[in-house]
């Protein structure tokens, strides 16, 4: 067999079949497939990483793990290469095939009994190695107060001698060792213990990636790896897993997760785990935002808000914050800035981070997704300014601006009319929200009233209104349009809304329709005052050139019924 070359040899392993003859023929067993094997024999391996539960021991760890973990797993790997190449070099493919015997023992050095004595010496090696770091891990564990009492952490912290030897921790130790040995099934047991050395290696593995990933300046180890090492080490570790026993594996990873969580549970100082999600969602917000804004491709045909909301009456009106959140719940995003009337001190600058925690705590408590902040400003037209020139939260830009104002105390409607043309330099879409004590009431009917020169604000109005009743808030809620027209365009106006419906484009039953003939006696606000009496929101538009030459006018007349959102569209929008 010596003279075999290699080649000849492997290509006969290849079409050799095993005869799977059992040493006790009276006795059959099934052949075990190759992850089951690798699953029994892999704890034999774990003896290389032994040095890291003893790195309290060790002078200069920062060295010496790295360096000890490397050169014993390459040791290892040159071991189990050389013992394949001296069977290859040493059997006969027929003979490596045969279970009935153990051809080591045929091809040994020095004779069979060498074979015991290396079995021995690999199997205390493990198992002091596991006796040796178990406890002194759970020691480590204890002294961070890992466990729920304190009196179980106090018990087992406590050291012997002046090493400070694990006494009580090595006595669980072998208690938990001798309960597996308890168990019979050897082979079982080697499965379950490699489930959770896999699981122990491939949670490390992966906290690295995304350590890596989350790209956290204060994160400077001295051994550093490359990300695509780590996140190949954490799939394979659990690929494995899955490999050798898919239910073994469910539990191990069930296990770890319900580890992690109780220690989460008592121990709420500890957020390590929840600092690196952290990162790891700051870095994909910001490669999206990165992303969406070289993209840049969304138009007028595929309008969605992004919209930001600027109050100085956050606490005292929350219909601005209400608005906001509806519109940002599903469809789009939304920004709502506090301001603080004053110059930039320390004073306001506490105040402010006052209020911004005030703003966090309720929007969490609305479950909303809007992003919260202050601004300081002396002036209403400087933090106007600075406002319409934030970039959006999705990393797009802000399209929508939102004011609001009391309809029985509208003190700070002039600065918004003032500073319309302003917002307009950017092609903002505006809504001013004005205010009652009534509120939005029970949010369950919303009017939009439409006129002959409403035609550019008329399919955002209509938009807002369905946006706004996608929130659960507004559940069981409906639409219902007024358009008021002249008789002779009654009949085109009423074709085009109702091909709108028909074909499924807008939430609104044709029930919910009216068309109404305007009468040049009659003012159109005491019509829609006499409809919209008992709407939880009316809808209506707002025209640059009447804001202009009007002002504060254009806002008077709706005293008497609720919530009124007045709606100005840069460019038309379209319905598709």
């Amino acid at each position: 067999s010596e003279s075999r070359d290699s080649g000849s040899v492997l290509n006969e392993v290849t079409v050799i079949e095993p005869r799977q003859t059992p040493a006790n023929p009276d006795r059959p067993t099934a052949p075990l497939g190759f992850f089951i094997v690798f699953a029994i024999i892999f704890p034999a391996f774990t003896g290389m990483t032994a040095g890291v539960g003893l790195s309290g021991d060790l002078k200069d760890p920062g060295r010496s793990l790295p360096l000890g973990t490397m050169t014993a797993t390459i040791a290892g790997m040159i071991v189990y290469i050389f013992i394949a190449f001296k069977l290859a070099d040493s059997a006969s493919p027929q003979d490596l095939s045969d279970t009935s015997k153990l051809i080591m023992a045929d091809i040994a050095w020095q004779g069979w009994w060498i074979i015991p004595i290396g079995l021995a010496a690999a199997t205390i090696s493990s198992a002091l190695g596991s006796i040796m770091v178990a406890p002194r891990t759970l020691q480590a564990i204890a002294r961070d107060r890992m466990f729920p009492t304190p009196l179980l952490n106090q018990w087992l912290s406590q050291g012997k001698g002046g090493r400070d030897e694990p006494f009580n921790a090595s006595v669980v130790t072998i208690v938990i060792a001798g309960a597996f040995i308890m168990a019979g099934a050897l082979d079982s047991v080697a499965q379950i213990i490699s489930m959770f050395f896999m699981v122990t290696y491939g949670s490390l593995c992966l906290i690295s990636f995304l350590s890596h990933f989350a790209a956290d300046p204060s994160y400077r180890p001295r051994f550093k790896s490359r990300w695509y090492i780590s996140l190949f080490g954490a799939l394979s570790c659990f690929g494995l897993m899955f490999f050798m026993n898919g239910f073994y594996a469910i539990l191990a990873i069930i296990a770890i997760v319900v580890l992690h969580f109780g220690i989460s549970f008592f121990n709420p100082d500890k957020k390590s785990m929840a600092l690196i999600f952290q990162g790891v969602i700051f870095q994909l917000s910001r490669q999206l935002q990165v992303f969406l804004q070289k993209a840049d491709k969304e138009q007028a045909s595929s309008w969605r808000p992004s919209a930001v909301a600027f109050s100085e009456s956050t606490f005292e009106r929350l219909g601005a914050f209400d608005l906001l959140r509806w519109i940002s719940q599903k469809y789009g995003f939304g920004t709502y800035i506090h301001r603080i009337n004053g110059y930039i001190s320390k004073q306001t600058r506490r105040e402010a981070q006052k209020c911004k925690g005030r703003l966090i705590n309720m929007a969490e408590a609305t479950d909303s997704n809007i992003y919260v902040d202050t601004l300081i400003t002396p002036s209403y037209t400087a933090g106007v300014a600075q406002v319409i020139q934030l970039p959006g939260i999705a990393g797009t830009e802000n399209n929508l601006m939102l004011f609001e104002f009391s309809k029985n105390t509208p003190d700070n409607l002039p600065d918004i009319i003032d500073n319309f043309k302003l917002i307009h330099t950017l092609d903002f879409d505006v809504i001013i929200l004005g205010t009652t004590e009534r509120a939005f009431g029970l949010r369950k009917q919303i009017h939009i009233w439409i006129t002959a020169t409403d035609y550019n604000n008329a399919n955002l109005m209509i938009l807002l209104a369905y946006i706004i009743l996608g929130h659960r808030e507004w559940r069981g809620a409906e639409i219902k349009i007024f358009t008021m027209c002249t008789e002779e365009g009654m009949e085109a106006e009423r074709n085009k809304l109702y091909g709108l419906i028909n074909a499924g484009q807008l939430p609104i039953s044709p029930h919910n329709v009216e068309f109404i003939a305007r009468k040049p006696e009659i003012r159109h606000r005491a019509v829609i005052t006499e409809k919209s009496k008992d709407a939880d929101l009316t809808i209506v538009g707002l025209r640059e050139e009447a804001l202009v030459h009007r002002g504060m006018e254009i806002f008077d007349g709706y005293q008497a019924i609720g919530n009124v959102l007045f709606v100005n569209s840069a460019q038309e929008k379209k319905i598709k």
